[in-house]
């Protein structure tokens, strides 16, 4: 049987999922970096292993080379062990992204849908953050992007999504 502990400490591991993909989504370092804990070790197969910070950097970079990208998390399992400040979660992951148009005026659409299984610790102030992340692509497709209409994302604080959620 399931305790009230438990369903919040569900919820708020599947808030920090969230957070992570926003932060992704709107370039917000600190929000990404709030969803580990300290001495993280994060292992994105052949494209990334090591530390948050590291990551943020790599990903940062990446990202950078992009004109939009989306992240969506689905298909949430949490085991939590309350008592000892311990879970362990896998979430599915879509991972939409564009890259900005080439001499040609081509640009690429691609697709990967994976998982991201982590250890969970609650740390200082009883907030539950990554302890260990492996990420395992799936399955993943590209394609030659359409580029009407064309691409109207955000990926700062002037998105509009900021006046809504001020405070982290």
């Amino acid at each position: 049987m399931m305790t009230v502990d438990d369903l919040v400490a569900k919820q708020e591991i599947a808030e920090g999922l969230y957070r992570y993909c926003r932060g992704l989504d709107r370039m917000d370092r600190a929000l990404v970096a709030s969803v580990f804990g300290p001495g993280a070790d994060l292992d994105y197969g052949e494209h990334f292993v090591g530390s948050p910070d590291a990551f943020v950097e790599w990903v940062w970079a990446a990202h950078a080379l992009m004109q939009a990208h989306s992240h969506q998390i689905t298909n949430i399992l949490a085991e939590v062990d309350t008592s000892a400040g311990r879970a362990v979660s896998e979430a599915y992951v879509t991972v939409c992204l564009r890259t900005k148009p080439d001499a040609a005026g081509r640009a690429v659409d691609i697709v990967d849908r994976g998982r991201y299984l982590d250890r969970w610790t609650r740390g200082e102030g009883g907030r539950w953050t990554i302890a260990t992340r492996r990420f395992r692509s799936d399955i993943q497709h590209v394609s030659t992007a359409s580029l009407s209409p064309p691409v109207t994302a955000v990926r700062d604080t002037t998105d509009p999504s900021f006046e809504l959620f001020g405070v982290r």
